[in-house]
């Protein structure tokens, strides 16, 4: 069956909701909020996601335009006390797939999540490839010599971003803006540590990194050899 995350600020809720599920055999996390959420979404990937829009850290309606940006194709429900019609609107807007408003019936949010998985996957963007390295977008991974490599959603995000620049240099402060956009607070450190990561899952031992790093001027992806 799926794996579903529940974002929902309101614990019993949120219990109730996971129970209704488990019964029908799927496999489900709980976030309380959108840190919460983040975190499970970059480390994890899900098959649904049913979301609260007015959660303590902000609207869930926010969180998912970014990770829409990102490419991420997760079929996302909204299930929110935002009942207008002008809400429910901005909801779909911003990439939600349904809108269930509370108070609602336990049998119709389980129809509403299974008419959501017997949705086909969506189309992804076709495949980006950089001497041996193949991004692999319906999947949000990397292929490395023909061998898939698993990334989370910040890793993916700022791999495809340098993968369809290839050959040019962008400073930090750009591929933050580009990756962390929705989070102020993030500095240099947090791109380092993501490069860091990336070059473990991605370079061959004893060949040279494919994210090079030219100081002063910034990080780019280059055909090993050229730089």
């Amino acid at each position: 069956m799926a794996k579903i995350l529940v974002v929902e600020d309101d614990a019993d809720l949120a219990r109730v909701v996971s129970r209704w599920l488990a019964v029908e055999g799927h496999t489900v996390d709980i976030a309380k909020d959108l840190t919460e959420a983040r975190h499970f979404i970059e480390t994890s990937e899900y098959e649904l996601i049913i979301l609260d829009r007015a959660l303590p850290d902000g609207e869930g309606a926010d969180l998912v335009k970014r990770f829409r940006a990102e490419g991420n194709p997760t079929p996302v429900l909204f299930l929110t006390g935002k009942r207008s019609i002008e809400e429910r609107v901005e909801g779909l807007e911003s990439g939600g797939d349904d809108y269930l408003t509370k108070p609602f019936h336990g049998k119709e949010l389980m129809a509403r999540v299974q008419a959501l998985l017997r949705r086909p996957v969506k189309i992804a963007s076709p495949s980006v490839k950089i001497g041996r390295l193949e991004l692999v977008p319906e999947r949000r991974s990397i292929k490395v010599d023909g061998n898939e490599v698993a990334l989370v959603s910040r890793e993916y995000a700022l791999l495809e971003f340098l993968l369809k620049h290839p050959r040019e240099l962008f400073p930090a402060d750009r591929l933050l803006n580009q990756v962390w956009s929705d989070d102020s607070s993030v500095g240099v450190e947090a791109l380092s540590s993501c490069i860091k990561r990336l070059r473990k899952k991605i370079d061959v031992d004893g060949s040279e990194s494919f994210i090079k790093n030219v100081y002063g001027v910034g990080y780019g992806i280059f055909p090993q050899g050229e730089v």
